[in-house]
């Protein structure tokens, strides 16, 4: 009954999903990324202020939420502290304080105030790819999500970061920045 058209079109559909599937294991690495220019030196990179802009969307697209950034950072031998004031379009605030610590050749761990152990990271060529569990307050309840947070150097003074931040696997939203190194 079945025409060799239509087993050739099954198992060709079959071993597409197949390899589909099988590529859905592979992860980016900043390694991947070691050949681009210009690289990105977190220490010389957040020295100094750094100003952002930012956008967080809902899993559907939605922007929820926009925000400016004004970063204080400084290092003091392979420890840096990036002192974040947040200002939101519906006026609120917020502060974060992350001590990075540089632990090895392109690798760094950090924490805040309100990230959940400990966040780890590490560079590679123009990326800087960061992961760590942020408690989010949300109308009066705190909730536990994880950010897989990737910032991409695009010369010596912009930056673009997008964040992805998901519960259980499943992903909530998206953060997208753009940063500004000041002159000094």
């Amino acid at each position: 009954m079945w025409t060799s058209a239509w087993r050739a079109l099954l198992v060709g559909a079959h071993v597409f999903v197949v390899f589909s599937l099988a590529g859905c294991g592979a992860t980016l690495q900043p390694a991947d990324y070691a050949a681009e220019q210009p690289k990105l030196d977190l220490k010389s990179y957040f020295n100094g202020t750094v100003d952002a802009w930012g956008v967080f969307q809902d899993r559907n697209g939605k922007v929820v939420k926009r925000f400016t950034v004004v970063m204080d950072c400084t290092w003091e031998g392979d420890t840096g502290t990036l002192d974040e004031h947040f200002t939101y379009s519906d006026g609120t605030k917020q502060r974060r304080i992350w001590t990075l610590k540089k632990i090895g050749d392109n690798r760094y761990t950090g924490t805040a105030s309100d990230v959940i152990g400990e966040a780890t990271g590490s560079t590679g060529g123009n990326a800087f790819n960061w992961r760590y569990t942020l408690a989010l307050p949300v109308d009066g309840s705190t909730y536990h999500v994880s950010f897989d947070d990737w910032m991409f150097m695009m010369d010596d003074k912009v930056m673009l970061n997008r964040a992805v931040m998901s519960k259980f696997g499943f992903r909530l939203g998206e953060v997208t920045l753009s940063f500004r190194k000041r002159e000094s």
